[in-house]
């Protein structure tokens, strides 16, 4: 699988990645840099389908990745229930142009209702 490594060392990375999904949970709709938003768009819709499963073992799975307890705790409550009847395509990126300060490509990702 290939992936963005943002030119930062693998914690740093992996802590981007899990404040980035715990935002996008919580909030459900976040703006980042397309990149950004396409790698933590493939995290969150991996603890989407972890949420469907509500089990302990899944839970603890969340906990470990998100950076949240309450997000965990809406993940499994609200989240996993409204996309049972999915299987798969939970959130959406939209590109919505460039950045003023440097011209990066930014996006909208958002959880589908």
């Amino acid at each position: 699988m290939s992936y963005s490594k943002f030119d930062r060392p693998s914690g740093q990375r992996r802590a981007l990645l899990r404040a980035l999904v715990t935002s996008l949970l919580d909030k459900e709709r976040i703006v980042t840099t397309h990149a950004k938003a396409k790698e933590a768009q493939a995290l969150a819709e991996k603890m989407i389908t972890l949420a469907k499963q509500d089990s302990l073992a899944a839970r603890r799975r969340a906990l470990a990745f998100l950076t949240s307890e309450t997000v965990a705790k809406k993940l499994f409550d609200t989240l996993g229930p409204r996309y049972a009847h999915r299987t798969g395509g939970y959130s959406r990126v939209t590109l919505i142009g460039p950045r003023r300060g440097d011209g990066a490509p930014m996006a909208m990702i958002e959880l589908i209702r």
